[in-house]
């Protein structure tokens, strides 16, 4: 489901989790259920390509659906999502509460563009109300292919699983040469340090990866400095001019 202005109603709540879903994942199924469900998928895909193909050079924000608008994380991520947008960044999230609602609620308020990537899911996540476009996908793989295809940098503020799974998964393509040099901006480095010492002193030890694997995160407390990387690195290494360059010194605190 394609909407603008995230008042638009969709599918949600318990009925979401389709038992075809859930068939879909239990090992071989009968040649016709494969064939319905690949055909399925590629019209997801083709859906996607086709609702965000203008929406302009992204940014996407990762983090945790849970932290509510009080909490530090929010309104740090609410501080992302406006500095994006002045940068002149479309600012891309899974499109629901928490760390994604903060990042899209940061550049609405700036006069920016805020896209969501959202997911049906069996409990309800309704599009948060900051969007001017969304769209609603069934899968998790089809949805992570659009915020990575997007976008010119990602940012990662605190989360759980999903966050992690994009993080890692953007980190692996990166790692592979799958995609080009983007920046992964991680905010909270109390947050991540945890996960820094295990990648330093466990898998670059024993030669799971390099270590310029994982020297390519950039671990900051300062979304001024996060955006600054951000429009450095796409202003220099892919050719974008969007930017004033008064902005630019602003950011970079030139």
């Amino acid at each position: 489901m394609i909407g603008d202005q995230a008042g638009t109603p969709g599918r949600w709540g318990p009925g979401t989790d389709r038992p075809e879903m859930l068939r879909f994942l239990r090992g071989p199924q009968r040649r016709s259920f494969e064939l319905v469900r690949a055909a399925r998928i590629f019209v997801e895909l083709i859906r996607g390509f086709r609702a965000l193909h203008f929406v302009g050079p992204c940014v996407t924000v990762f983090g945790s659906a849970r932290f509510a608008e009080d909490h530090p994380y929010y309104r740090l991520g609410r501080e992302v999502g406006a500095l994006l947008a002045r940068a002149g960044f479309t600012v891309m999230t899974g499109g629901g509460p928490g760390i994604m609602e903060a990042a899209n609620r940061g550049a609405k308020e700036v006069g920016g563009r805020s896209i969501g990537c959202n997911i049906e899911l069996p409990r309800e996540q309704r599009p948060n109300p900051y969007l001017d476009r969304w769209i609603t996908f069934r899968h998790f793989f089809v949805r992570k292919v659009m915020l990575v295809k997007y976008s010119y940098a990602f940012i990662a503020l605190p989360g759980g699983f999903g966050t992690l799974d994009e993080i890692f998964e953007t980190a692996t393509l990166m790692q592979t040469h799958k995609m080009q040099e983007f920046p992964l901006v991680l905010i909270g480095s109390a947050f991540w340090r945890p996960l820094l010492d295990f990648f330093e002193n466990r898998l670059v030890a024993e030669g799971t990866c390099e270590r310029q694997d994982v020297e390519r995160l950039v671990v900051t407390d300062s979304p001024r400095h996060a955006v600054g990387v951000v429009t450095e690195v796409a202003l220099r290494q892919f050719g974008l001019t969007y930017a004033p360059v008064l902005r630019r010194r602003w950011f970079l605190g030139e």
